[in-house]
């Protein structure tokens, strides 16, 4: 590495055999040069002159080279200032030392290098070099964009440091929503009609009428999931993003702020729906044509690979507007301009998106099934005919004993599942923002942090 002359110190020799009249330091005014001789080939081509002793610039009363220190007036033995102690710095302190001429920054008696102390002093930057500082943290997350594992901690550090306001609101909706799912199952389905499906010799037109009911039943049980789903996602949204701040919000609080978008996040969830159902409903036409005009075997080969195809179409749309839920709670955005604004900051990262959402959701339905199962079974024990008579017969004849226990377990998945999947979706949604928008600065102003954005944090890789 080749000396610069803000590190080398005075009357060192340059590194990497340079000339000292193109690297090294300026001589002092009043120091005489050395005598060059005579014979020192192309010497005088370089300099342009012969070489002389000193010019009429120097004084003729010059005092010995040997009585002459460097400025900080301590000398070691040879004349040679004696080497810097060394600091905690990043590599070695510049030649200058900690007080000397040779540091950047303001040079001169009594000041160091870089910042008061010098580059590499304790008086430094940071006492040395660390990297970066840490980024502010008022909440559940750290102000910058976020890894893999601080999303997946973010949801589960905010159902643990609230868990009054998040358990509170899950059980709630879980509670009510199963609720009315048992007496619809209890009161309203008649599952007679759908024991034609476990029959070997049921009719075409029986497995018809069955698996319509069943679809029926299926759909019905569905939106009222989806109703209670809808009202936690906008209640624990409103949470998380509180949360990133620091700040505790109750399930008042949460209702009174997600009530005004509420119904728009559910015309949103249906609309979302539409478009998955048109997809693959489109993708199946054809094969259901050529499946009419008579030929069977291309018409099911047809069908499924409409199938298929309609299922990537219909994931890649549904990962693209897989923020707009967040958005349009938290912007108080209508459903068309949160579609958008989902499409927005998802572009460029689908396959992240969709990586960090399917892991979530994997590990919220694993310990949500590590819970009902168990329950499932239970109620099938419970149940008249047993465990087994209840296996066999498929599901079908369901008492209230079973519908009770088995609605017990799925509350308590679902106080795990809500929790999880909301959160993680709405810290996607500012991550994102942070990543594209600077969201970060906002968040610290909105935290009364001072002076974050100056020196920003470090980002993972990822």
């Amino acid at each position: 590495m080749n000396d610069t002359p803000g590190w080398a110190s005075p009357g060192s020799a340059p590194s990497d055999g340079q000339k000292p009249d193109a690297s090294g330091p300026a001589e002092p005014a009043d120091r005489p040069g050395p005598a060059q001789p005579a014979d020192q080939p192309g010497q005088q081509g370089q300099q342009g002159q012969t070489p002389q002793g000193p010019g009429p610039q120097w004084s003729k009363e010059q005092p010995p080279p040997a009585q002459w220190s460097s400025p900080s007036g301590s000398s070691g033995p040879g004349g040679t200032p004696p080497p810097p102690p060394p600091g905690p710095g990043w590599g070695t302190p510049p030649p200058g030392g900690q007080g000397g001429h040779g540091g950047w920054g303001p040079g001169g008696p009594g000041h160091g290098g870089y910042g008061h102390g010098g580059y590499g002093h304790p008086g430094g930057w940071g006492g040395g070099w660390g990297g970066p500082p840490p980024a502010a943290k008022p909440g559940v997350i750290p102000l910058r964009p976020l890894g893999v594992g601080e999303i997946l901690d973010g949801a589960v550090s905010t159902m643990r440091t609230y868990w009054r306001t998040v358990l509170g609101i899950s059980l709630t909706v879980a509670v009510l929503t199963e609720i009315i799912v048992v007496l619809f199952q209890g009161l309203v389905l008649d599952y007679s009609s759908t024991e034609a499906l476990n029959d070997p010799s049921a009719t075409l037109d029986e497995l018809s009428r069955a698996m319509g009911d069943a679809m029926l039943h299926s759909t019905v049980i569905f939106v009222i999931s989806l109703v209670g789903t809808v009202v936690a996602t906008a209640l624990l949204t409103t949470v998380t993003s509180r949360a990133v701040l620091g700040r505790p919000v109750s399930i008042g609080e949460a209702w009174h702020d997600a009530r005004p978008q509420v119904l728009k996040l559910f015309g949103l969830i249906c609309l979302l729906l539409l478009i998955t159902a048109g997809i693959v409903f489109a993708g199946t036409v054809p094969g259901i044509l050529v499946s009419v005009a008579g030929s069977n075997g291309a018409g099911i080969a047809l069908t499924v690979l409409g199938i298929i195809g309609a299922g990537v179409v219909a994931l890649w749309l549904m990962v693209r507007f897989s923020l707009a839920s967040p958005a349009l709670m938290l912007e108080k955005q209508g459903i068309k301009k949160a579609m958008a604004r989902s499409v927005k900051l998802v572009q460029g990262t689908w396959w992240r998106i969709f990586g960090i959402q399917l892991l979530a959701t994997i590990i919220a339905n694993v310990i949500a099934s590590i819970i009902v199962i168990p329950f499932t079974f239970l109620a099938g024990a419970l149940s008249g005919d047993g465990i087994t008579g209840w296996l066999n017969s498929g599901g079908s004849g369901l008492g209230w004993t079973f519908l009770i226990v088995s609605g017990i377990g799925s509350v308590i998945g679902s106080m795990i599942t809500f929790p999880i999947t909301a959160g993680v979706t709405v810290l996607l949604y500012i991550d994102q923002r942070i990543r594209r928008e600077a969201l970060d600065l906002e968040l610290a102003r909105a935290a009364g942090v001072q002076g974050h954005g100056s020196a920003p944090g470090t980002t993972p890789g990822s």
